[in-house]
Order: structure tokens, then sequence, then C-alpha cells
């Protein structure tokens, strides 16, 4: 049986030497805004190739799987940045070995909140790369969809459970048997309005708008989630 596209990109990835990776890199960072401006339908190999300054060929040698391979590079690497930040702004905000006083856990909520929505203005490409995936999900590979997930939301998503879980342990939250729904919930409500309303950043709100609907979504989810 034949090599498959998915085992020969692995395999090629596996041999990459230091200054190929350095090179792949540099090609996938010049080409993140023209995946941010047309998304992955329509950005096409020769539109890619000249963002990156190289040919259509040199791109190939680099990129195997060609621009199923080289989008799912660049989401990947700007989802790797993004939960990063995401993780540290947590860990900052909801530190598991000092939980927040009772009368703070609203006030902490809000700050996380802010500081998760924040990073759309923080990381602009990032988000047009989300906003186009979302956008055409239909014509995206599944498998540069799963990569973006297993590199950002999913572990992120699993450390804001870990962190509900934590301030149900200290007695701040009642999460009803279900940590990953309340995660979820909490996600949901601080940051759809503001995605949606902003398209990912693109049109900021002002600030006190924001704060409105931040704050109005804390409160929602304490209502729901609060200790009694």
């Amino acid at each position: 049986m034949g090599e498959t596209n998915e085992s020969r990109v692995e395999r090629a990835r596996r041999e990459v030497s230091p200054r190929k990776l350095q090179k792949q890199m540099a090609i996938a960072s010049a080409v993140c805004t023209v995946f941010g401006r047309e998304g992955y339908a329509r950005a096409s190999v020769d539109a890619l190739a000249a963002a990156a300054g190289v040919s259509t060929r040199t791109l190939y040698n680099h990129f195997p799987g060609g621009k199923a391979q080289l989008f799912q590079t660049v989401v990947t690497w700007t989802s790797s940045e993004v939960r990063d930040a995401q993780l540290a702004r947590l860990r900052a905000v909801l530190d598991p070995e000092r939980p927040p006083h009772p009368d703070d856990l609203e006030r902490d909520l809000v700050s996380l909140a802010r500081a998760f929505t924040g990073l759309m203005t923080d990381y602009a490409n990032h988000f047009a790369l989300v906003r186009h995936i979302h956008a055409e999900a239909d014509h995206v590979p599944p498998e540069v969809l799963r990569a973006w997930l297993e590199a950002g939301p999913g572990p992120v998503g699993r450390a804001l459970t870990e962190a509900m879980t934590q301030l149900e342990d200290a007695g701040l939250l009642n999460l009803h048997g279900d940590p990953a729904l309340a995660a979820s919930h909490f996600s949901a409500l601080t940051a759809h309005q503001i995605v949606q309303t902003t398209h990912y950043g693109v049109m900021p709100l002002p600030a006190d708008q924001t704060d409105r609907l931040i704050t109005g979504a804390v409160a929602a989810f304490l209502r729901a989630y609060g200790a009694r």
C-alpha cells in the first residue's frame, strides 16, 4: 500500500533540520496575515508563496502537504502562543495555592474574563484565523481542526475546568457535578457576545461597554454556580 499524504507530512516533520525548521517558521510567519485576510479556502498557494518571498516549489519543499500543512502549522503555532498567554493569566488571577476570599471571587472572575477577552487585541492575527475557521469549517481539513483544538482550546478548557473545581473545593462555587460544563458556561457567558459584536476583535467596543458585558456575564455565572 502506498504512503498516504498525511504519513508523508509526518515523516517530513520528523526529518526537519534546525535550519529548515527556521525557514519553515519564517514562511509560516509571513503567510499568517494572508490566511487571516483571505481565510483557508480563498488563499492561493501562489499568494502564500509571494507573501513569504519564495517560489511555490520552495514552499512545497518545506511543506509537502501544501496549503493544508502550512495552514495547520500557522494555526498550531499561533494557538500555542495564545494558549500559553491564557494559562499564564489564569494562574495569575486564580492561584490554586491561594483561593480568593469569598468577597473577592466576583472581582477575580471579572479580571479573568477581561484578561481572556483582551487577548483578541494582543493576538489579532491568531483570532483572524479563528474567525475564518468558524466561518469555513466545512472547507478546513479535519486534521487541521483537530490540531487547532489540541493546541489551544483543549488545554485551556481543561485548565479552566480544574480552576473551577478548585474554587468549588474551597467552598466558593457549586458546579452541580459538572465542572467542565461550568467552565464552558463561564467562557460562553463572558466572551460570546464580545466575540460576536467585535468580530473577534476587529471592531473593538468602548471600554465601558466591554466592562458592562463582562460584569453582567460574571454576575449571571455566579447566580447559576455561586455557593449557597
